[in-house]
């Protein structure tokens, strides 16, 4: 990936049911399932080649900021998402059972 100062762009594809971060002909995403008031966070993927860039970190603020502007409960399925939210306590409350 090219050093660049533009801003990581993330995309909902609500179809898809993941958000997404296309860079360089590679795509990062973070699944996820939604029922009800709950949206669990299942899996982060950043392909190595783009990787250490922010991406993943990005992949779930996004995700966490989307899951807290519609009042959804998050389940962190995923590591990742559960080491993110236990690095920055601001989403500790969306998380089920806190």
């Amino acid at each position: 990936m090219t050093e660049s100062t533009e801003p990581i762009h993330v995309i909902h594809n609500e179809p898809a049911h993941r958000f997404e971060v296309h860079v360089d002909g590679e795509t990062g995403v973070l699944l996820y399932r939604r029922e009800g008031d709950t949206i669990t966070f299942i899996h982060t993927r950043v392909p190595n080649v783009i990787g250490q860039h922010g991406i993943g970190s990005e992949l779930v603020r996004t995700g966490l900021e989307y899951a807290k502007s519609q009042g959804l409960k998050v389940i962190p399925l995923c590591p990742f998402v559960a080491a993110y939210i236990g690095n920055h306590p601001e989403y500790s409350g969306l998380v089920i059972g806190s």
